[in-house]
């Protein structure tokens, strides 16, 4: 079973496919066409990695009028501007939807909206023993003249600009911030005074400001406070932290400022540790709005690329997280120019507006490797198939546990051919491929409420029906359709009629959890956060610790799932993109929840539910040890094996999550996170996995795939 994770929540690609990348420009309906805005071109020239290429051609609105259009969905209250799509499942989500904005986290800097402008804040980690947290506290407050409620103005995966309206619905003026960012700005649209407050003191002209941001780990220092104010009109300090206040004219009197029609001031905070260059470099960036982010990436054999160009007119300042520092990377200009705190570790400054990073290529695979697997295990793999074939019950008929069963049936099938099962599985496949035929009749929620997809053109969104944890308010969708899309990979490879078939609601859920580009029916990127490297779980993040994720080992599959569709229905272009957001999804999986640096005063061994403000050792369903960190294994299929690593650390995570033995809910799957680390673990958890109970199978895998999991981790361990 799963839990309600976001409610209070190759088949090998081919070489060709592999060695292209694709340009995407944050445009069309939530872009700089909302909004008008401007800015120089963040990157013109080569990236390092690999080359770019042509996106995926898919005609988005084709895809949208074959199915049924429904009102499906429950987004609630929004505050978005004419044009921009609803930014579900971001970041930023929870300042459109709900009945009051709630704070978010731009990494380093968080922020809040109030009634009459906004709140900065730099989040200082505090552990315990089962949560990091990072909570929104108000540094600076910035008052902006007739402020009385806000509007999404223009929205990217990375990026977002927000209006700010007077009493009668009139822009004064939009904010800009992004992911990533150090600091937030300011443009006003019309003559207003903004007025800025720092809490605990005040911004002066020219004053310099001291502490922790300017001094760094050696506390207090004058001398370094001065240099910190560089170029800024005024500064504050704050709990230590020095904050920079840049706006036009030679000053800004006790942090109140005239803004003309076009003008911009920017709020900024000094990193620990500041270099010289920090405060010039920050002054210099927060004269100017991000204006949108733009999204490149590439693959080959070894690297996934990323490239983020912030849209400015200005130079530019950016973070980099740890995972843009994990392995190898880019060589880097304009860096280690200081570090701010954060919940996953320090962020180090760099002057730029083009961040590149990679991730080690992780290519879509749906078959064990069973190669060199002695005879006799490979026996008991097929007789536990043949066991969990006859045991297989109806399938559910929601968009997540139907998902899961059509998963291990379609696991089943692949997995019986594999083996020369053919015939004893052949019953499962007739029956799997109906399941699938009903899925993706266009319009078969004219005939029936469930088993079927729609198209909400309210929420902008494409579902399956019947919902579940919260689908219906655009939860989990890549989840659920990554075992949709995992399914029709599987089955339809090597059978060009099954994928012809299946194709127009396939790629329809394909593009509405990851569209290449933005269109009028579906955003770019719905799930994915090309900045932080992951994905996002909640529809409309009605929390003050921002947006959440829990089952990273899911996030994963569903890209897996997209690959494998991605090779059976032929489409070279979407099988690279897939591998993208696979290889990062991956590498954040492995950074952030099960191979992560966790602070003193944490007192556990894996973090299972990832915010914006706070890491938690918990999860949405269950108390218990062995789901915190099989919620993280799920569905243990063959790309799992991304898992593998220290093997030290992966002893100590199963012991932790099974003090009583693995026959335990989840058992499968730490027994295959336990084989992961070494032939010695494997051969162990092989013979407990022989005597496993069926409780300890999940519905989304079975005894067979266990054994194959386990058998192809000691037979190929990981290097």
């Amino acid at each position: 079973m799963t839990r309600n994770r976001s409610l209070p929540t190759t088949l090998m690609t081919t070489a060709a496919a592999a060695v292209t990348a694709l340009a995407l420009a944050a445009c069309g309906p939530q872009g700089d066409a909302a909004t008008g805005a401007t800015g120089s071109a963040p990157h013109t020239g080569p990236v390092q990695g690999p080359k770019s290429a042509t996106p995926p051609t898919v005609d988005t609105a084709a895809l949208v009028a074959g199915v049924t259009h429904k009102d499906a969905t429950k987004l609630g209250r929004s505050r978005l501007a004419p044009g921009v799509l609803p930014p579900t499942d971001r970041w930023y989500s929870g300042l459109a939807f709900g009945d009051a904005p709630q704070p978010v986290f731009a990494e380093p800097l968080s922020f809040a909206l109030t009634g009459s402008g906004f709140t900065l804040g730099l989040p200082q980690p505090v552990p315990t023993e089962k949560t990091i947290a990072g909570p929104h506290v108000p540094a600076v407050t910035v008052a902006v003249a007739g402020a009385a409620s806000s509007r999404i103005a223009a929205a990217d995966p990375v990026g977002v600009t927000v209006d700010l309206l007077d009493g009668s619905g009139t822009v004064l003026g939009t904010v800009g911030l992004a992911e990533g960012t150090p600091y937030v700005t300011f443009t006003a649209k019309r003559g207003v005074d903004v007025t800025s407050t720092a809490q605990g003191g005040t911004f002066a002209a020219g004053a310099g400001g001291s502490g922790a941001g300017a001094a760094g780990a050696g506390g207090p220092d004058a001398t370094a406070g001065a240099a910190a104010a560089d170029g800024a009109t005024a500064s504050a300090t704050v709990a230590g932290r020095t904050w920079g206040l840049v706006a036009p004219g030679s000053g800004s009197h006790a942090g109140s400022t005239h803004l003309d029609a076009g003008a911009t001031a920017g709020w900024y905070a000094l990193p620990d540790g500041a270099k010289p260059p920090a405060a010039k470099a920050l002054a210099a960036a927060a004269r100017h709005p991000v204006t949108g982010v733009d999204v490149s990436y590439g693959v080959d054999r070894d690297v996934a690329r990323t490239t983020l160009g912030y849209r400015t007119d200005g130079p530019g300042a950016y973070v980099l997280m740890p995972h843009h520092r994990t392995g190898d990377q880019p060589k880097r200009t304009g860096c280690a120019l200081g570090t701010y705190p954060s919940i996953y570790g320090d962020l180090e400054l760099c002057a730029g507006r083009t961040l590149t990073a990679f991730a080690p290529t992780l290519a879509a695979t749906g078959a064990f490797d069973l190669d060199g697997v002695p005879a006799s295990r490979v026996a008991a793999i097929r007789a536990a198939l043949v066991k969990d074939v006859a045991a297989t019950k109806p399938f559910p008929t929601d968009t997540y546990f139907g998902g899961k069963a059509l998963y291990r049936a379609a696991t089943l099938v692949t997995l019986g051919e594999q083996l020369g099962l053919t015939q004893q599985v052949a019953k499962l496949r007739t029956t799997t491929e109906q399941a699938l035929d009903r899925w993706t009749e266009p319009k078969g929620c004219t005939q029936r409420p469930v088993e079927c997809v729609v198209y909400d053109a309210g929420a902008h969104s494409a579902l399956g029906l019947e919902a579940s944890f919260g689908s219906d308010q655009l939860n989990d969708h890549h989840f659920h359709d990554g075992y949709l899309l995992s399914a029709a990979g599987l089955l339809a490879d090597g059978h060009a009629d099954l994928a012809k078939r299946w194709a127009p609601v396939m790629n329809l859920l394909a593009q509405d959890v990851a569209a290449a580009q933005p269109s009028e029916q579906l955003p770019q990127l719905r799930m994915v956060d090309p900045y932080a490297g992951h994905s996002w779980a909640s529809g409309t993040a009605p929390f003050a610790d921002g947006n959440n994720q829990e089952s990273s080992s899911e996030a994963v599959n569903a890209w897996n799932g997209l690959g494998l569709w991605a090779a059976a229905s032929g489409q070279a272009a979407l099988g690279t993109e897939a591998s993208w957001l696979a290889s990062n999804e991956a590498l954040a999986a492995r950074t952030y929840w099960t191979d992560t640096a966790l602070p003193d005063g944490f007192g556990h061994q894996v973090v299972s539910l990832n915010w914006g403000g706070k890491r938690d050792y918990a999860t949405w369903f269950s108390p218990d040890p062995n789901a915190i960190l099989a919620i993280q294994l799920i569905p243990m299929g063959p790309v799992q094996r991304y898992l593998a690593g220290d093997p030290a650390r992966i002893r100590a995570q199963v012991h932790e999550a099974t003090p009583g033995g693995t026959s335990v809910q989840f058992g499968g799957y730490l027994l295959g996170y336990a084989a992961l680390a070494g032939k010695a673990d494997a051969a162990k958890a092989w013979t407990q996995a022989l005597s496993l109970p069926d409780s300890a199978v999940d519905d989304g895998s079975s005894h067979a795939a266990t054994l194959a999991f386990v058998a192809a981790a000691q037979a190929h361990p990981a290097s």
